[in-house]
């Protein structure tokens, strides 16, 4: 049995692979770390078919490793073992690239394991899911790899793989295959980002066509309509982009418009995208509504649960009141733009030892000239509080939340202005 078209005419260079230009476009830091040969572990983190196998394959062949493939649906931790036993053969002298496709099906153990071997260096490890590696894969896996983001390829882009696709079956039958430029974009357009399903419809399209007395084969567009047609639900009838619509969904719910917002989720749920739908939803309410209406995070959660219990189509009705409720909901990103600032400091290493009255009780030994903790216990004041330093010295006078302009927050502001502030 033949492989699949796209599995046939796999990218063999860098520039062959269409889209992610923000990831391989000259002078950019993956393209580099590819041409330096020296390959450290790698998590890609996108969409189907948009290239990460095909990067993965094109790395092994340019470094000389050995390449294995697995898929976290079906592998076990024997054949991690199985791939770890080359090492020291000469199969292995160029080193071992494990490719593990869907890793976020691999379990806690199984990724343990698999850390073990990129510890000590057995293994480069590159894995592919194509869902939020910092939600679904080992702490100490990502701690050790780089993460990049492959996104969902134009339409443009697109276009120009079919039009390659097309090519390589008339040179493999070696007969002519014709396609108009119409049928080209509706293939495009119907893919929904995914270059992998276009070059496949390509070939259905092919099949479905019977040759005229030449032999030459002329594909209509009611043909690709026809076996194109259900991949253009996986994002949109007009061919935009699936990030476009997430997007739109939550700027519109910020915005406070609640008829786009539903508009922008209704062709999520069309597209049988359910978990983006939920998962931006929750993001929306906390970082859009926040503590402009604290109680909206659990009562658009408990939405969302209900909308996964009970699956399509019904879950469009808890998702409708949920989003409506989030964009005429008072809005706030107060503590959304103060997490995000204090994480700058962190990562701009403005930390400092944590003041002595905070740290965990402890022995003060006979080197130290400033024993006891001197920690002061809010509930033994007035009103539950009592002024002492909590921010770590360099960051001492350093203010992230500012209060919100909504009655919510401004009450809470007033509240501990008049306690702080009390002769």
């Amino acid at each position: 049995m033949a492989a699949p078209l796209a599995d046939r005419m796999r990218p063999e260079t860098l520039d062959d692979i269409v889209g992610q230009k923000h990831l391989l476009a000259p002078g950019k830091a993956l393209r580099t770390i590819i041409e330096s040969g020296r390959i450290p572990n790698l998590i890609f983190y996108g969409p189907s078919g948009v290239g990460k196998t095909t990067l993965a394959s094109i790395i092994a062949r340019r470094t000389d490793m050995r390449l294995h493939k697995l898929n976290g649906t079906t592998a076990s931790t024997a054949d991690i073992k199985a791939v770890v036993e080359e090492v020291d053969t000469l199969a292995g002298v160029g080193g071992i690239l494990l490719y593990l496709d869907e890793i976020q099906y691999f379990n806690k153990k199984q990724q343990q394991t698999l850390l073990e071997h990129i510890e000590n260096g057995n293994i480069t490890l590159i894995a592919s899911t194509t869902e939020n590696p910092y939600f679904y894969v080992y702490g100490a896996i990502l701690s050790r790899s780089t993460v990049f983001e492959f996104k969902s390829v134009d339409k443009e882009d697109v276009e120009r793989a079919v039009e390659r696709a097309f090519r390589f079956l008339e040179q493999e039958q070696g007969s002519p295959v014709t396609a108009g430029p119409e049928v080209v974009a509706h293939i495009a357009a119907a893919c929904g980002g995914d270059v992998r399903k276009a070059i496949n419809a390509v070939e259905l399209c092919v099949l479905a066509t019977p040759p005229d007395a030449d032999a030459a084969r002329l594909v209509s567009l009611d043909t690709a309509q026809q076996l194109a047609q259900r991949s253009a639900l996986r994002y949109d009838r007009e061919g935009d982009e699936h990030y476009d619509i997430i997007s739109a969904y939550q700027k519109s719910m910020r915005g406070s418009d609640p008829d786009a917002a539903l508009h922008y989720l209704a062709r999520l749920l069309e597209a049988g995208d359910l978990p983006s739908a939920c998962r931006r939803l929750m993001v929306c309410a906390c970082e859009d509504v926040g503590l402009a209406y604290p109680m909206i995070i659990p009562i658009v959660k408990a939405a969302v649960d209900a909308a996964m219990q009970v699956g399509l189509p019904e879950a469009c009705l808890p998702l409708a009141d949920a989003v409506v409720l989030v964009a005429t909901a008072p809005k706030s990103n107060s503590a959304h733009n103060a997490i995000l600032a204090a994480m700058e400091d962190v990562r701009a290493g403005k930390s400092g030892p944590i003041p002595r009255q905070l740290q965990n009780k402890h022995y003060d030994g006979e080197d130290n000239p400033h024993k006891g903790q001197f920690y002061l216990y809010p509930h033994e004041f007035p009103d539950h509080w009592t002024a002492q330093q909590y921010l770590p010295d360099i960051l001492k006078d350093t203010v992230y939340y500012i209060p919100g302009d909504n009655k919510n927050e401004q009450a809470y502001a007033a509240y501990w202005s008049k306690i702080k502030h009390r002769k």
